[in-house]
């Protein structure tokens, strides 16, 4: 077959990537044509992202692609929750604001007042976190309703890009999905929710399926850019399902772990689970590709590593993540914990300093040298890890023998073996680029050259090199993970 040609643009929460993704029939492989850093911007009381500066390095990626031929589509994934207002003339009102922006304090609790929390969950299978759009969006009816009515239509982070390519508004699926304003079951959005809350449904998309060609790129970029014009697809829109589509397996149930600045941590269903344990656990129910279920835990991730590297550069200590992690195997195992989960945990800012108080505060050795740091992070992640992972199967009442490791944290073969370790499974862990997989493979199957999922998946393992971990140290791990529930619980 004539060999496909696409980008995946993939924007993280402190970089972004547009990638050439080519197919031949049997294996897909990707070439980086340009990176660079995505970095909020703090104005006054508030902290943005730079929409117009990600748009612009978009533009210099789809420059870049005019060497490689024809194109044949172009999507854009990123990270969940966050959107921008559009006027009436399609202008945006504003850069988007940033979820690590401290206005949707208290909004959780404002919700309550409005809907039960037992209704709430019922109905949108989400996990509570003051992150996410509804929260935001409570924010803006109650401080600045101003803006709210001056607005005309509300479009997610990736359905923005897409929209600024090629004038096609539209919500997909795996975004919506991260508002908590979708129900479920229906995969639509909920009335009784928007309602309850005062939020303005007239701001809200049609809701998609992962994989709609919404338009083709804009006469007026193609004539800027002087490149020919291409699709543009609402692929997964959520960087997590591009993760999730791409775990290189062929078995039905899993565990996968996406592994970035957060970790999703979880299965795939093709239903929600809604019910006592899952409520009580706090696990989420995120749609994916084909209609498919994330049955996951959002839990932070490497944003500990990341953050307490750029302190220890503030400081005039230059390492990089190999040499932290060199650092962290040579000291003692178990010497302190935490929860990385804890709410001093999510700014930005000093985090080895959160982590030296939260130590001392819970009783625990003070960590203080930087490997000490990295090893505590790591150790935590593991075993809370090991929590969702037995919180998973008792709602879903499965055994998992394997776990699947995907995205940049696999580069870390220390977290991958405590990982193994925590869990007591074999972690099979790539591609380390499995968002950007995920991504190129959606658009294969929107153009029809992949026919199903679980092709999709087969054609990553046959593209992919994968290192399995075995679990060590199983008593020593057992008896630490029993020690760290008992303590998480007095913390």
């Amino acid at each position: 077959m004539e060999t496909k040609k696409v980008l995946a643009v993939d924007l993280g929460a402190s970089s972004g990537r547009v990638m050439l993704g080519s197919f031949d029939g049997e294996k897909i492989t990707v070439e980086e044509l340009h990176r660079f850093s995505n970095d909020p911007v703090i104005l006054g009381n508030t902290m943005y992202w730079d929409f117009l500066r990600l748009f612009h390095e978009i533009k210099q990626g789809l420059i870049k692609s005019k060497a490689y031929g024809k194109i044949d589509s172009i999507s854009v994934d990123t990270w969940g929750v966050d959107f921008g207002l559009l006027d009436k003339e399609g202008n945006l009102l504003g850069n988007p604001v940033h979820y690590r922006d401290a206005r949707v304090n208290g909004m959780l609790d404002k919700s309550f007042e409005k809907i039960d929390k037992d209704t709430f969950y019922g109905i949108t299978g989400n996990q509570f976190m003051e992150i996410n759009t509804v929260f935001q969006l409570l924010y803006l009816a109650l401080n600045k309703k101003e803006l709210l009515e001056q607005a005309d239509s509300l479009l997610m982070m990736p359905d923005l890009f897409n929209y600024y390519l090629s004038g096609g508004k539209c919500c997909e699926y795996s975004i919506a999905s991260t508002t908590q304003m979708l129900d479920a079951v229906k995969k639509n959005w909920s009335d009784e929710v928007i309602e309850k809350l005062g939020l303005p449904a007239r701001l809200l998309q049609q809701v998609v399926p992962s994989g709609t060609t919404v338009g083709t790129l804009s006469p007026q970029l193609c004539e800027e850019l002087g490149i020919e014009p291409m699709k543009v697809v609402a692929g997964a829109g959520h960087d997590t399902q591009c993760a999730l589509a791409a775990v290189p397996t062929g078995e039905k149930d899993f565990i996968f772990i996406s592994c970035g600045t957060w970790c999703l941590f979880g299965t795939e269903l093709d239903e929600p689970i809604i019910d006592e344990n899952s409520a009580r656990f706090n696990i989420t129910n995120e749609g994916g590709v084909g209609g498919k279920i994330s049955f996951l835990k959002n839990i932070i991730g490497l944003w500990l590593i990341q953050e307490s590297r750029r302190q220890w550069m503030r400081e005039g200590k230059e390492f990089s993540f190999g040499e932290l992690e060199k650092l962290a195997a040579k000291e003692e195992p178990f010497r302190s914990l935490i929860d990385p989960d804890a709410p001093e945990f999510a700014p930005s800012g000093n985090v080895p300093r959160r982590i030296r108080e939260f130590c001392k505060r819970t009783g625990q050795p003070v960590p203080e040298t930087e490997g000490q740091i990295v090893r505590c992070i790591n150790e935590s992640l593991a075993l809370k890890y090991r929590m969702a992972f037995e919180e998973i199967r008792e709602c879903t009442g499965k055994e998992y023998p394997v776990i699947h490791m995907v995205g940049g944290g696999t580069q870390s073969a220390l977290l991958c073996q405590l990982t193994a370790n925590a869990c007591g499974r074999p972690v099979y862990a790539g591609p380390v680029e499995a968002t950007v997989y995920g991504n190129v493979a959606i658009q294969l199957m929107a153009e029809g050259a992949v026919g199903s999922l679980e092709e999709i998946r087969s054609v990553i393992k046959a593209s992919e090199e994968i290192r399995r971990f075995d679990p060590q140290d199983g008593e020593r791990w057992e008896e630490a993970y029993r020690n760290y529930c008992e303590a998480i619980r007095k913390w």
